[in-house]
């Protein structure tokens, strides 16, 4: 029986459908905050929310193996997920799988720390385990293009830093497949085929687009109040302004192919996300 904690969101649904097609419906269970949200998912659903571990134990009974997607919110994760791994202990689950961040162990990206704390945690929990350590989503930079178009300017603070980013489906595709064939001790470091700047990342918005986009290039701080000034929080701004800025150092780059070994075909490119986004 094949698990997937955080379901409900983009990832997790996609996981629930490699798992549906490759185990069969009947082997695997959503788990989830909220289990309406997931009423349309063709699987069996539990509660099983981060921040009540009074209801871990029983949405695991049963389950061999978990996927457990890192939660989003930032600051209390660790504690979060420390209640999942001792929840899963508990169960008798014999293999868990994590999202964590690419060279989690080296990252100087500020959302690496959390990573690296819940590694520790899986690392003393005597529970087998497998570490996805994912790079950014083709995603996270084709979300908001129409302002950036319209503006002709994307911001960041990534200087001429690579950046090798995959699909969510990508991701998803290797964390089913992690899931289901992995012996347990794994690392896997998932990153894109093929990286881009950001430069060049708009110079390809320009083309498809048919209007002239540019790449403008601020520090750290002047990036994060960019980002304040259009309505995010401060807390989030400088969160971003913090992973573009050690972007610049090739943080988010990688170049060993694991993930497009792992899912059996090549990642997809940023180029190709680019043009379905602004089909």
């Amino acid at each position: 029986m094949y698990a997937v904690a955080g379901a409900s969101g983009q990832l997790g649904r996609l996981v629930l459908a490699e798992l549906v097609a490759r185990a069969g419906a009947a082997r695997v269970v959503a788990l989830a905050r909220d289990p309406a949200k997931l009423a349309d998912a063709g699987v069996a659903v539990r509660q099983a929310d981060y921040d009540k571990p009074e209801t871990l134990a029983p949405a695991l009974a049963g389950v061999e193996r978990l996927l457990l997607i890192s939660g989003n919110a930032v600051g209390a994760r660790v504690a979060q997920h420390q209640a999942v791994i001792a929840a899963a202990r508990a169960a008798g689950v014999k293999l868990i799988a994590y999202t964590s961040i690419l060279h989690a162990d080296t990252s100087t990206i500020g959302l690496a720390q959390e990573h690296r704390e819940t590694e520790a945690l899986l690392r003393a929990s005597g529970v087998p385990f497998v570490l996805l350590r994912n790079g950014w989503y083709n995603e996270n930079y084709t979300g908001a293009l129409a302002p950036a178009i319209a503006h002709g300017a994307i911001l960041g603070a990534a200087g001429e830093g690579r950046i090798a980013s995959a699909t969510r489906a990508d991701y998803a595709a290797a964390a089913a497949t992690a899931l289901i064939g992995a012996k347990g001790g794994e690392v896997y470091e998932l990153a894109g085929d093929t990286a881009f700047t950001m430069a060049e990342f708009a110079a390809e918005v320009s083309r498809v687009a048919g209007k002239p986009v540019a790449y403008v290039d601020m520090t750290k701080a002047d990036y994060a109040a960019a980002l304040e000034g259009v309505g995010l929080p401060a807390f989030l701004a400088q969160m971003l302004a913090n992973s573009s800025f050690e972007s610049s150092k090739d943080q988010l780059f990688g170049d060993s192919r694991t993930l497009s070994a792992l899912i059996g075909r090549p990642t997809t490119p940023i180029a190709q996300t680019i043009a379905k986004a602004l089909a």
